[in-house]
């Protein structure tokens, strides 16, 4: 006799798949031998279409904020898909996790909040772990693409801040336009370059359809039945499973420094998500006495 999963159990399930289906990104742009111009292009193609169909007219909303975040949109997968390219999968998607650190930087600024120590440790310890991805010998690309990964993850905090902003029903209309965006600015490199293969053709409908549209669906739909933290640690899977699929079907190994940078980075923002979760739950327990 089975037992019927919880909408909680449902969510992690969820969360988890989205993660999963998050990190084979890095190694679908490898093997695509398209400039990132026109893989930028036809993925967000692929990914504008499924939330046309998914998402209907809600995709059709307009309104400053969801500009705003369609243009940081534009940014993150810009400088992510272009810095895979250029430097290692490891370095691009490690790098583009150090969002955390400007939200605990810009939230007490935006939100007139007291910086707690734990924060200011986070921040250090990640600077710290930052710092190992520029040792060591770097080519101009790794160097650029660096850069690029770092930027990245700015623009990944900005989007997330900007979203605070956006009612949740809007959302994916600010998703949805900010492909459009990117399909359409990059679409003379599709023109311009040499057609994809057939077996390219169906990575880039994966990397569209399933990798990012898929993904963003599932991982919305957890994060309805499961609480924040548990998604924010579940999603943290992505930086450490991307490198693992590049290295096996692709053959590129990371350094060891931009490992031991990422899971410096990595291993922080677990250790202080939990902590502020065990000080949320004593507050709510010692509220409770009251």
């Amino acid at each position: 006799m089975s037992a019927e999963l919880t909408g909680h159990q449902k969510g992690l399930i969820a969360v988890c798949f989205a993660a999963l289906l998050w990190s084979t990104g890095g190694l679908f742009i490898k093997l695509i031998s398209l400039s990132p111009y026109a893989i930028l292009s036809l993925r967000a193609l692929f990914s504008a279409a499924l939330f046309g169909i998914w998402f209907r007219k809600r995709v059709f909303q307009w309104s400053w904020n969801i500009f705003l975040v369609s243009v940081f949109y534009c940014g993150l997968v810009i400088c992510f898909v272009i810095s895979t390219k250029i430097t290692t999968a490891a370095n691009a998607i490690f790098l583009q996790y150090t969002a955390p650190i400007y939200l605990i930087l810009l939230e007490p600024v935006l939100f007139r909040f007291k910086l707690e120590r734990i924060n200011i440790l986070t921040v250090i310890v990640c600077f710290l772990g930052m710092g190992l991805f520029f040792m060591g010998d770097l080519e101009v690309g790794d160097m650029r693409g660096n850069f690029l990964a770092l930027a990245s993850g700015v623009f990944l905090a900005a989007l997330m801040l900007a979203q605070r902003f956006n009612p949740p029903d809007r959302h994916e209309a600010a998703i949805f336009q900010g492909n459009m965006l990117v399909a359409v600015f990059f679409f003379p490199a599709v023109l311009s370059g040499p057609a994809p293969t057939l077996p390219e053709w169906g990575m880039l409908a994966f990397l569209g359809l399933v990798q990012l549209g898929l993904g963003y669906v599932l991982f919305t739909y957890g994060l309805k039945r499961v609480p924040a933290f548990e998604s924010s640690l579940i999603a943290m899977l992505e930086p450490v499973l991307n490198p693992v699929w590049v290295l096996i079907g692709y053959g590129e190994k990371p350094a060891g420094t931009a490992v031991a940078g990422g899971l410096v980075i990595v291993g922080m923002l677990v250790v202080r998500t939990l902590i502020q979760e065990r000080k949320k739950f004593l507050q709510r327990r010692l509220a409770a006495l009251e």
